[in-house]
């Protein structure tokens, strides 16, 4: 009868501590990482130059996380100027402090290592990260970043035999500097040197385009399976057109929204935009295959580098690739890109995290309440410097931080003042910021007058792409407008000539940086800061954090660091937590067994 309440009794207390353990362990898990940034010797195009890598790799590391994991990423700057990352379509919801761009952190000086802490809350999908200073971009630094669905929501198609990340963009042998002067100096950037898959060069179709020696990406893939296909544009200002030869895209998913499954033989890809493919190897395997990034709408006669090309390898392949390239789409179709965009249509049937979910938010049902139609033209002489221009004003970085200026009430470092149409006046240069309403609904209208393509991000947001065409947008234009399933993502590009209209929910409070991807715009000052405030105190709202980095005006509440903080070998809350439980356990199991 001992024996059996000692054993009843070893049960319940089991039971009653693993009951503890699920509670203890219901709350967001964290995951920490440990990045030092440093420039590496790589060769993409065959000649040797100095990029940036993370943790010695180029591309960096993959950010694997899921829904509402809290991420931990403590970065050591050991580059010669200051750094900051970027979570390009990371939402931040309520925490604009570890956005990574201009307009909310002071730079990671030279040396000095900035922890970022945040959650990915409410969100899956393909994103990257990327610096965000004086197109260091162009010298890499960047990777790529998967959030999972949580396991009770179900994903809109099978589960894929393998998961690849492919970074496609153009490339310069020139270093980020040198980039960097010819546009302080007035000059464009001119034809990229090439373009790259995965930091590598292309594979030798053809010795005429191609020397010896470079190093390409070869993806091997088995038979009969079917692979996600990750592809972001992470380059400097070039359009691409992604294909792989013989093979159908299924695309699933863009910037966090899964799409209405369509197949593709291409897809065009603009400045910083990311997609998922699903791709099935159902192809005999008398040889390899190409797959394709090539240049879109560039001057064909000024382009004579060779496009990107890896090589896709069966694992019972029976030779190298060889023949032409698959095709690219006509170059004289100026539809084709457009409409090929607008077929992009969101799965409204799919559930995912999202902050908005389809069924509790019918976008074409809400009522505007502010309207910006953003002109950009091409770069021209403000006060005898070139500039580029959103509404006639070219943004200027303050050297304090606008969000660190709202926080601490610093007058004079910007004005609430962009104006929501053009102005018939001169250009100027200015720290001009859109006056966002809290909650309310806001539609953009981005008119290019510009030649090329632009791209336009927004930071803190996914917004609906409802409209798109040639010409000068007008009140009439909202009759085309996708009222129902546009597909919600956070970067759009913009044809020459032409307009994009989205639709925003200014639900997240912080500053927003809305920008153009295209690196070389970007950094001549086409760029604006969205100030969302929420006029009631908010609980929830992430409060300036322990760890910031003060410059310009308030430079002197900055302390000196003391020590660098390892993550890297600590555990996360949730495993300490489980670690001392365990311990509780065999300690009470112990106590018990000698009653």
């Amino acid at each position: 009868m001992l024996l059996r309440s000692r054993v009843n009794c070893n049960f319940f207390c089991f039971g009653l501590l693993l009951c503890l353990i699920r509670v203890g362990l219901a709350g967001d898990p964290f995951v920490f990482y440990d990045w030092t940034v440093s420039y590496i010797t790589a060769s993409p195009l065959g000649v040797k130059q100095q990029v940036i890598g993370i943790e010695g790799q180029f591309p960096g590391p993959i950010l694997n996380v899921t829904t509402n994991w809290n991420v931990v990423v403590n970065v050591k700057n050991n580059l010669d100027e200051p750094f900051l990352l970027t979570w390009n379509g990371i939402q931040q919801r309520k925490n604009s402090w570890q956005d990574g761009v201009s307009g909310t952190n002071c730079p990671i000086p030279a040396g000095w290592n900035w922890t970022y802490q945040f959650q990915v809350k409410d969100q899956i999908g393909s994103f990257f990260y990327f610096p965000s200073l004086g197109l260091q971009r162009a010298a890499g630094g960047y990777g790529g970043i998967i959030v999972n669905n949580r396991e009770v929501i179900p994903v809109p198609f099978g589960k894929p035999d393998g998961d690849i990340t492919l970074f496609i963009s153009d490339w310069y042998i020139k270093s980020h500097k040198e980039l960097r002067n010819d546009l302080e100096s007035g000059n464009d950037l001119g034809a990229p040197d090439g373009v790259l898959f995965n930091g590598l060069g292309p594979y030798q179709f053809d010795r005429a385009f191609v020397r010896d020696g470079i190093l390409y990406q070869i993806i091997n893939v088995e038979p009969g399976k079917t692979y996600r296909l990750r592809v972001h544009n992470v380059g400097i200002s070039t359009s691409l057109n992604f294909r792989i030869q013989n093979h159908n895209l299924v695309l699933v998913e863009t910037e966090g929204s899964y799409t209405v499954q369509q197949n593709y033989s291409n897809m065009d890809i603009h400045v910083g935009q990311s997609y998922s493919f699903l791709v099935t190897m159902d192809q005999n395997a008398s040889s390899d295959y190409y797959i394709v990034a090539s240049p879109r709408f560039v001057n064909a006669s000024a382009w004579t580098k060779a496009p990107g090309v890896a090589i896709l390898h069966y694992s019972n392949s029976q030779g190298p690739a060889s023949g032409p390239l698959p095709d690219p789409p006509n170059e004289y179709d100026t539809y084709f890109s457009m409409n090929q965009a607008r077929s992009i249509r969101w799965n409204v049937s799919a559930g995912a995290a999202r902050p908005n979910p389809q069924g509790s938010f019918k976008y074409g049902d809400i009522t505007v309440t502010d309207v910006y139609v953003i002109i950009n033209r091409p770069a021209e002489l403000i006060d005898g410097k070139r500039r580029t221009t959103l509404n006639g004003i070219s943004y200027i970085v303050p050297s304090t931080p606008v969000k660190l200026a709202q926080q601490f009430n610093v007058s004079g470092v910007f004005k609430l003042d962009f104006p929501n149409r053009f102005m018939n006046r001169p250009a100027k240069v200015d720290t001009s910021l859109i006056n966002g309403t809290f909650k309310g609904f806001m539609e953009i209208i981005f008119q290019n007058n510009d030649t090329s393509v632009q791209s336009y991000h927004l930071d803190g947001y996914a917004f609906f792409v409802v409209g798109m065409d040639y010409g000068v947008w007008t009140e009439n234009s909202r009759s085309t407008y996708n009222k129902w399933d546009g597909v919600a993502r956070c970067t759009t590009q913009v044809f020459p000539g032409a307009w994009t209209a989205i639709l925003v929910s200014l639900d997240n409070a912080g500053m927003w940086n809305l920008r153009t991807q295209n690196l070389d715009s970007w950094y001549l000052g086409q760029e604006v800061y969205v100030s969302v405030v929420n006029p009631e105190n908010d609980n929830n709202e992430v409060q300036l954090p322990e760890n910031a980095i003060y410059c310009g005006v308030l430079s002197n509440l900055q302390r000196d660091q003391a020590r660098r903080v390892n993550f890297s070998a600590a555990p996360s809350l949730d495993k300490m937590f489980e670690i001392v439980l365990v311990a509780i356990i065999a300690a009470l199991l112990g106590i018990s067994g000698i009653i």
